[in-house]
């Protein structure tokens, strides 16, 4: 071995993803916790406890809408829900997202960039999934802020093909699979309207993009003022 060599044989993730996955980890091992009955028998319950107190649901939106009323414990949960999971495994498939593409987004993106653009898609997919009048239910986890991710992503991809001057409609391909995984699912097991929060997200992660992320606005400035 070389004197001097300090390669990491992994490389750290950026702070901003650890502080998005954090909450995430936490939660599961309090639940896990709970379940194994180490917080007290009353704690047994605490994954649909924090669901019921932190989880979106659109018809309360609906209702502060209506009646002009916005109570702050009702509009935290725009930020809250995709922190707050149904099951470890449901969990865990959000953390896999945020770890994988925070690290590749948070590579080229500032900390509060990844951080709004999570955060971002979370608040416009809910907002969507109010907007849609069939939306019923209530929303909870971190796929429409893991989305916003993949839209961020995809708009890296997207800018480096149209540098090149390739097609850059191969920067679509991560989020056209997932639309078929996902649709593949809700036809073989049902499922609820969530498609429409996580897809909502990944076109707010995108559209984000051209605002946070380094010269994003200045490139697609240039892009059309070469058309």
């Amino acid at each position: 071995m070389r004197d001097g060599y300090d390669e990491h044989p992994i490389n750290p993730l950026p702070p901003v993803v650890w502080l998005l996955a954090m909450p995430i980890l936490l939660g599961e091992l309090a639940f896990g916790a709970a379940q194994a009955g180490l917080l007290g028998p009353s704690a047994i319950g605490l994954r649909m406890d924090l669901v019921q107190r932190f989880a979106f649901d659109p018809d309360i939106a609906r209702a502060m809408v209506e009646q002009g009323v916005y109570p702050w414990w009702h509009v935290m949960r725009f930020v809250t829900y995709p922190f707050v999971h149904g099951s470890v495994t449901h969990a865990l498939m959000v953390l896999v997202f945020i770890l994988a593409l925070g690290k590749m987004v948070g590579e080229i993106f500032a900390g509060w960039a990844v951080a709004a653009v999570f955060l971002g898609a979370s608040v416009v997919g809910a907002l969507v999934y109010t907007a849609v009048p069939f939306a019923q239910g209530a929303l909870f986890g971190g796929y429409p802020g893991a989305y916003g991710l993949v839209g961020a992503f995809t708009w890296l991809l997207w800018m480096r093909l149209a540098q090149s001057r390739a097609p850059t409609g191969r920067a679509f391909s991560l989020i056209a699979a997932l639309m078929g995984i996902q649709l593949l699912f809700g036809l073989i097991f049902g499922g609820r309207p969530d498609w429409i929060a996580d897809f909502s997200g990944f076109a707010a992660g995108f559209g984000l993009s051209f605002v946070v992320a380094p010269g994003g606005w200045r490139h697609l400035l240039a892009k059309l003022r070469a058309r």
